[in-house]
């Protein structure tokens, strides 16, 4: 299982959000790339960017800093990029510019065409994120609920040939109050793509719940808040998950 270090981008800087409220943003670092470089040096083998103004605003307003990140670590290790991709143009620039995966979250849900042609367009660069609250998917930076069921969605979604999900609890995004084993099993049940976990992670003992569940189709966990306040080390928990008992002898 990956542990992925989240890059959450305000205004060319790395920050930490409080369930998605852009107000309660926490500044970790000046330096987008420079924080990459360490994650990479850390032994990280993804990296997840969000790209906070373009969430808000629907189109990019942080590539200079994702751009920087891009070259600073090459071909080392792939990036996967949401926040305010809306057309094939954006998708295709940002894979151009050597982002590895485009993540769809908002768009998706309000526009499902415009998934299924990015799908088509780019097979194998796609991933959607997926946020819900008791088990209905949330759109526009968890604002609005929907009244999708995210499992059902999260198929149609698998049917278009989308390659992960990354799912998010969002009441527990930020909080570091643990993420929500339950429903993220439940989801990766229901599914043949990998899902990737995301929101609420606080520490090695949570790493170590989606570890154990591991085998349901789980293939990472997203963390952010945790790592960048010294609850979860980043290096040593990879490192423990890398040698997890093999499937079958646990």
């Amino acid at each position: 299982m990956l542990i992925i270090p989240a890059i959450d981008l305000k205004d060319g800087r790395c920050v930490r959000l409080k369930q998605g409220d852009m107000n309660s943003a926490t500044v970790f670092s000046e330096d987008p790339a420079a924080m990459a470089r360490h994650w990479l040096d850390q032994g990280a083998r993804r990296l997840h960017l969000v790209d906070l103004n373009g969430a808000v605003a629907g189109k990019p307003k942080n590539e200079p800093a994702i751009k920087a990140i891009v070259e600073e670590l090459g071909d080392n290790i792939p990036v996967q990029l949401g926040g305010g991709i809306r057309d094939l143009d954006t998708i295709e620039r940002y894979l151009d510019d050597g982002i590895g995966y485009v993540i769809i979250g908002t768009a998706a849900v309000k526009n499902p065409g415009f998934l299924h042609d990015a799908c088509g367009a780019f097979p194998g660069h796609i991933i959607v994120a997926l946020d819900a609250r008791n088990g209905k998917v949330a759109v526009e930076g968890w604002s609005k609920m929907t009244g999708h069921d995210v499992v059902d969605l999260a198929r149609k979604f698998e049917d278009y040939g989308v390659e992960a999900v990354i799912y998010t609890d969002i009441g527990r995004d930020g909080m570091m109050s643990g993420p929500n084993v339950e429903a993220t099993v439940k989801l990766a049940r229901a599914l043949h793509i990998p899902v990737i976990a995301s929101g609420g992670i606080s520490g090695i003992e949570d790493i170590r719940a989606l570890c154990a569940v591991e085998d349901e189709g789980i293939m990472g966990a997203i963390t952010g808040r945790a790592i960048y306040e010294g609850k979860l080390d980043f290096r040593s928990a990879q490192e423990e998950v890398d040698g997890y008992p093999e499937r079958g002898q646990a």
